[in-house]
């Protein structure tokens, strides 16, 4: 069986995002008073108290950037709350926020939309993710929050052999 990877967001990206987020905009940490937050820097709600930050975030354009791609109008950028001080990322390897309807985008390694994959609580993610990988020209998923749209992390297209 496949096991498919959730990526957070890079420790190196979470760092300049700290600084300045996609939009450019400086970060503002605040107290997660009630908790709940999807975060993206460690792929687990926060706890009440912890301090976090809603920033913008561009995850195709960092990805193209790095791979050579060129995701032209599929260029987005969006919310994504993160811890604000440094975490210790993601424990363990389960599929995080798979408790409600999310949207399994995918790419190519053009940076291009190939489509999408409407997935509820009651299906398998993994056979999701194994659909979506089974056309050759998918090489990577976002998934993605259906109320919002928000981006909650990456799957890369699992090595062969």
């Amino acid at each position: 069986m496949t096991t498919y990877t959730a990526r957070p967001v890079p420790p190196e990206t979470l760092k300049e995002l700290r600084s300045a987020d996609d939009a450019g905009r400086p970060m503002v940490p605040v107290t997660d008073e009630e908790g709940g937050a999807p975060l993206r820097c460690c792929l687990r709600r926060s706890a009440p108290g912890e301090s976090i930050a809603l920033v913008s975030y561009a995850p195709l354009r960092r990805w193209a950037a790095r791979t050579g791609a060129d995701p032209g109008a599929y260029d987005e950028q969006g919310p994504v709350f993160i811890h604000a001080d440094d975490c210790p990322g993601p424990e363990g390897d389960e599929l995080p926020f798979t408790g409600a309807h999310r949207l399994l985008r995918r790419y190519s390694a053009g940076g291009r939309i190939l489509g999408g994959h409407l997935v509820t609580p009651e299906e398998s993610f993994p056979s999701a993710f194994a659909q979506a990988f089974a056309d050759p020209e998918v090489a990577l998923v976002h998934v993605r929050a259906v109320e919002y749209g928000c981006f909650l992390y990456e799957v890369r297209r699992p090595e062969e052999g």
